[in-house]
């Protein structure tokens, strides 16, 4: 057998078969680069699901689409979890980033890295309209039930600094907390302050008292994922100091 033969019989296969697939020789389909995005769609304005279309929209959703598209990628992939799953999704690469009104905390800082500081916050206390309840300290906490989203700042808060002076229920997702405290199974909820201001405007509650904790939302990457981080951090920056930013706020806040 002719082995040079065959070797050229085969190469004449293959690029037959390339031009039959492409209409030319050597062409190939670029590949969309797409950023994957881990949040927890029940914290509006920064994340939620549109009521109309079910889409995951808000405040976080149209800035990391912004980033992504300022350093070089062709798509957003959207995925939505617990607010307790984001880190262990990003640490098992299920996630490029994570973006979900996240505190920058120092235990969080030891297993993820976060961009530099895009939203101020602190921590609401809230009551539904019709209640007698007054808050003016942490310690009018005290026997009370609160509810609070599981491995948030507000439920870390409150059970080092309320602890067994009170019951302490955890839920998913914050819209759980609040259907609790609508429902009359807790007596108040604690959250980010954004989002109970947001929750005063579409339901019957109000906020009784705030926790100055100073909090700054990060958007987060994997340990060590330096390239990203920067180029993350260098588009925020841009996005900050440009009108794309007043126009995101006045969007999503109305302010």
């Amino acid at each position: 057998m002719n082995r040079n033969l065959v070797v050229v019989g085969l190469i004449t296969a293959v690029l037959l078969l390339a031009v039959g697939a492409s209409g030319c020789v050597g062409t190939q389909s670029t590949q969309e680069k797409v950023l994957v995005v881990g949040t927890s769609a029940d914290f509006p304005p920064f994340e939620y699901k549109d009521p109309k279309t079910g889409n995951i929209t808000g405040f976080d959703i149209s800035l990391i689409k912004l980033i992504a598209k300022k350093i070089g990628y062709d798509k957003v992939k959207i995925v939505d979890m617990n607010f307790d799953s984001l880190i262990p999704a990003l640490q098992a690469g299920k996630v490029d980033v994570v973006i979900a009104g996240m505190t920058i905390t120092p235990e969080r800082e030891k297993v993820v890295d976060f961009s530099i500081p895009y939203w101020t916050a602190d921590q609401a206390v809230v009551v539904r309209k019709d209640s007698n309840i007054q808050i003016n300290s942490i310690k009018d906490l005290y026997g009370k039930t609160i509810g609070v989203e599981t491995g948030t700042t507000g439920a870390i808060y409150i059970k080092k600094h309320v602890g067994k002076n009170a019951t302490i229920k955890e839920y998913s997702t914050y819209v759980a907390a609040l259907e609790a405290l609508l429902n009359g199974q807790v007596d108040v909820i604690v959250l980010d302050s954004p989002v109970a201001n947001m929750f005063v405007h579409k339901y019957p509650v109000k906020v009784v008292y705030t926790i100055k904790t100073n909090e700054h939302y990060g958007i987060a990457v994997r340990k060590g994922n330096t390239k990203l981080l920067n180029e993350i951090n260098q588009a925020l920056k841009e996005i900050m100091n440009s009108p794309q930013w007043e126009q995101l706020i006045k969007e999503y806040f109305g302010s």
